[in-house]
């Protein structure tokens, strides 16, 4: 069968065609084929071998146009499946990058490129997907992959960068997204990366030098600024929320401190300082339920001396919450002094002494005596030293028997305290609260 030299020279630059295409070089080899197709129009295997040179330079909309000139050439071509098939893809994944579903991008470019495996754009949006989803080892991996063949692809260079930036290492990140823009100064993503970080990075370091300075309004006023400069910075945010919290409990803004070490962990839930700041945050707040669960988290990811110690003490706290708060009883405070004590004792044992509500309903004279004798309890473990000490220490005394058997009688404390005197009070049953007078009989 004998050739034109149309047809002979059309097959020359086919054949050079695909071997360009074997070397990956995807713009000579669409070059071949385009001349091979001006010297002889009507062969569709030469629009095919375009449409897959064209899927590779991520051209759908071309490809799927020579495909489908390829089939209106010859109706058993069927190359024009995958270059539709591609461009579905690449609609699929451009609506999940726009509604922040990074895993269904990555799922579509994995497809994609099971079709068209050299694709650079379908593993740059893959690696930068990978990055946004906090898979910064994989992403790191696959612009790697391009970076190894061609060291000046700006799409891989910002990949390389984005990662660095999102593991906090923003001095490493800046210097990526700068070669990123040295290589194509119109890189938008790579422009607005490297504006971020250094913004965030500026911010953050004027946040902890106005906390060095004591300037906690200020320090807390700068971590907000830098906490909404760019949310998808997981690490560093969860770092900038740990210091807000720090700055918010010097400010005695604890519940606000506890929500922004749970947003912390949220974002990383590794953070042992979060958990940290956040149990001594309950410990602040008596909620010691919290706490313990808190410091038996840290205790279990690193057993340090340190962490026993912080888990010991709050479950020692605990323990001490759940017993009679003897303090509390007599309005107290836990330093309170030996002089302080008998006084808020001579006030509350006469508040309460059931005489004074002789006259009251039983509901109301049952209470009153239950009131009566936990003042006396309270009076007896805290104005004897050892007791205290005891008490203090988070022994519960009920346990050790000092009130047990129904020994103790706090109407022996009142008598012992105000003098010996064994009866013969009066109370003005008419006054208020604390305005009191008796006569020793």
């Amino acid at each position: 069968m004998s050739f034109s030299p149309l047809s002979s020279l059309a097959e020359s630059f086919k054949e050079q065609g695909n071997a360009y295409y074997s070397k990956k070089d995807y713009s000579q080899a669409f070059n071949y084929y385009t001349k091979a197709i001006d010297a002889c129009p009507k062969n569709a295997s030469y629009y095919g071998n375009r449409a897959a040179t064209l899927m590779m330079l991520c051209r759908f909309r071309e490809a799927l146009e020579d495909s489908q000139q390829a089939v209106r050439l010859d109706d058993c071509f069927m190359k024009k499946n995958n270059a539709a098939t591609l461009l579905e893809y690449q609609r699929m994944a451009d609506f999940g990058f726009e509604k922040r579903d990074f895993r269904k991008v990555v799922y579509c470019m994995d497809r994609a490129l099971a079709l068209a495996s050299a694709c650079h754009r379908f593993k740059i949006l893959k690696a930068e997907c990978l990055a946004l989803l906090g898979r910064y080892p994989e992403a790191q991996s696959v612009a790697s992959d391009i970076l190894r063949m061609d060291s000046t692809n700006a799409d891989a260079l910002y990949v390389r960068g984005l990662c660095l930036y999102y593991e906090d290492c923003i001095d490493k990140a800046v210097q990526f997204f700068v070669q990123a823009l040295k290589m194509a100064p119109d890189h938008e993503k790579a422009r607005l990366a490297c504006r971020n970080a250094k913004a965030l990075k500026a911010k953050k370091e004027e946040g902890n030098q106005a906390f060095k300075n004591n300037n906690y309004e200020a320090a807390y006023q700068l971590y907000t600024e830098a906490l909404a400069i760019d949310p998808n910075n997981i690490k560093t945010n969860a770092k900038l929320y740990c210091n807000r919290a720090t700055a918010g409990a010097k400010l005695k803004k604890v519940d606000q401190a506890i929500e922004d070490c749970t947003s912390a962990i949220k974002l990383d839930d590794t953070y042992i300082k979060a958990y940290l700041r956040r149990a001594q945050c309950y410990m602040d707040t008596e909620q010691y339920e919290e706490a313990v669960r808190d410091y038996e988290k840290v205790y279990q990811t690193e057993k340090t001396s340190d962490h026993k110690q912080m888990l010991k003490k709050a479950q020692m706290e605990l323990k001490k919450s759940k017993r009679k708060d003897y303090y509390k009883v007599l309005g107290v405070g836990k330093n309170a002094t030996e002089d302080e004590i008998k006084k808020a004792y001579r006030k509350r044992a006469l508040m309460h002494h059931p005489d004074r509500h002789s006259s009251a309903t039983p509901e109301v004279q049952k209470e009153e005596e239950k009131k009566f004798k936990e003042v006396g309890e309270a009076f007896t473990v805290l104005s004897d030293p050892k007791k205290k000490v005891r008490y203090d220490n988070g022994h519960d005394l009920e346990d050790d028997g000092c009130f047990d058997g129904g020994d103790f009688d706090a109407n022996n404390i009142f008598r012992a305290f105000f003098g010996g005197h064994s009866g013969g009070f009066t109370f003005d049953s008419n006054s208020g609260p604390g305005n009191f007078f008796f006569q020793f009989g």
